[in-house]
């Protein structure tokens, strides 16, 4: 069964005295339940945009999305926002962390704004931290904290709200080897046992190389690698 199916998905921009530019050109992407799907590619290639479609953070110019079960462009931006508040986990490459809330407000900011009750968010942002090795530091300011431990509770804010697709832009790229692998390790283990699905994008063959599915991005196109 798909979460997540592209068809025909094209995205434009337009620059003033420059030729609009495709970041996204004509892609097919069906994202099974269950499943890790990477998309590989280098910086500019549209696989940054391509996670922001599928998140709803902007409609295509060509094409249809839908995501378990939703045409995205028959809902409405409020609709599309509880979408991913309740069933879309996002990890950022630059954290995406809020400086002046601690490390379990944060992660429980998600569940604030889906209207979930405060000992309730309470306690799974605790359960989410301490699944991601960061129990300890739930009071600890953003500042106090590593690139690493960032991205953890960056992972955590997005596990709390038990997703069912999790979309990855770059979660490795501001990390040393040690903590991009641990990081990897966290995802895939939500894949496994939560029966989630992942979207990574990558510039990384190595992160890549992990998925059930590769795919490489240039030039806005979609190509799939085939299994070794």
């Amino acid at each position: 069964m798909s979460v997540i199916a592209c068809r025909g998905v094209t995205r434009r921009y337009i620059r003033h005295g420059i030729d609009p530019v495709t970041a996204v050109n004509g892609v097919d992407l069906v994202v099974d339940e269950g499943s890790f799907v990477a998309v590989e590619g280098p910086s500019g290639s549209g696989k940054t945009t391509l996670l922001g479609l599928l998140a709803g953070l902007e409609p295509p110019d060509e094409g249809e999305i839908t995501v378990l079960g939703h045409d995205l462009s028959r809902l409405s931006a409020a609709e599309r926002a509880r979408l991913r508040q309740r069933r879309i986990g996002i990890v950022f490459q630059s954290f995406g962390l809020i400086a002046s809330l601690r490390a379990a407000e944060n992660v429980a900011l998600p569940l604030a704004l889906a209207g979930v009750p405060e000992r309730e968010r309470a306690a799974r942002a605790a359960a989410a931290l301490e699944e991601v090795g960061l129990g300890a530091s739930a009071g600890a300011r953003i500042d106090e904290l590593s690139g690493g431990e960032r991205q953890r509770v960056g992972v955590a804010r997005a596990l709390v709200i038990e997703p069912a697709v999790i979309l990855a832009d770059e979660p490795t790229g501001s990390l040393d080897e040690e903590n991009a692998s641990g990081v990897l390790e966290l995802l895939t283990d939500a894949v496994r046992r939560r029966g989630a699905s992942l979207v990574l994008v990558t510039h990384d063959p190595a992160s890549a190389a992990r998925a059930d599915h590769h795919y490489r991005m240039r030039d806005g196109r979609l190509t799939q690698e085939a299994l070794a």
